[in-house]
C-alpha cells in the first residue's frame, strides 16, 4: 500500500493553550511512533493571531520534553476544512463553532480530540487559561492520552 501523509488540525478557542499543546505533544509522539503526520493548530477565535503559545503551556510542555518552536496563534481558515484529514476540537463549544462554518462535504472530519481517549472520564480538554499551573499539567495528561489513541488509529490507516 502506498504511503499517504495524513494531516491533523487541533482547535481550541484562542490557539494559545490547548491546541498548541496538542500540536507539540502529537508532533513528538507521532514522530517517535514512526508516523509522518503533518499537524497544526488554530483557534475558533483569532484575537491572539501571531502570538506565541501561553508561557505556562510552554513551561509545562518543555518539562515533559515537548517543543513549541515555530508555533504562532492563528484562526481557523476556510481552506483548513479541505486541507486537513482530521480537525480535532478541544471541547464541545469549539466543535459546534467548527460545525457552523464547515462545509457539509467536510463535516465528517470534525471530532472531539478526547474521542481518541475513550477510557478517560472526560470528553473535553478543559481550558487552563484562567486557572493555576496545575491546570496545564492536567491538560498535558489528557492530551498525551488522546495522542496515543489517535496514533493507534492512524497506524491502522497505514
Amino acid at each position: 500500500m502506498a504511503f499517504e501523509r495524513k494531516a491533523v488540525l487541533f482547535v481550541c478557542l484562542g490557539n494559545i493553550c490547548r491546541s498548541p499543546t496538542a500540536q507539540a505533544v502529537f508532533k513528538k509522539r507521532s514522530k517517535d511512533a514512526g508516523l509522518s503526520v503533518w499537524s497544526d493548530s488554530a483557534g475558533t477565535g483569532a484575537w491572539h493571531a501571531g502570538e506565541t503559545p501561553d508561557k505556562r503551556a510552554i513551561s509545562a510542555g518543555r518539562a515533559r520534553g515537548y517543543s513549541f518552536a515555530g508555533q504562532f496563534a492563528r484562526g481557523v481558515e476556510d481552506t483548513d476544512f479541505e486541507a486537513f484529514d482530521l480537525i480535532l476540537a478541544m471541547d464541545t463549544a469549539n466543535l459546534n463553532d467548527l460545525r457552523d462554518v464547515c462545509p457539509e462535504a467536510f463535516q465528517n472530519k470534525l471530532k472531539l480530540f478526547l474521542d481518541y481517549a475513550p477510557h478517560t472520564d472526560m470528553r473535553e480538554v478543559p481550558d487552563p487559561y484562567y486557572g493555576g499551573e496545575d491546570g496545564f499539567d492536567r491538560v498535558l495528561d489528557l492530551i498525551e492520552i488522546a495522542s496515543e489513541g489517535l496514533i493507534k488509529e492512524l497506524k491502522k490507516m497505514y
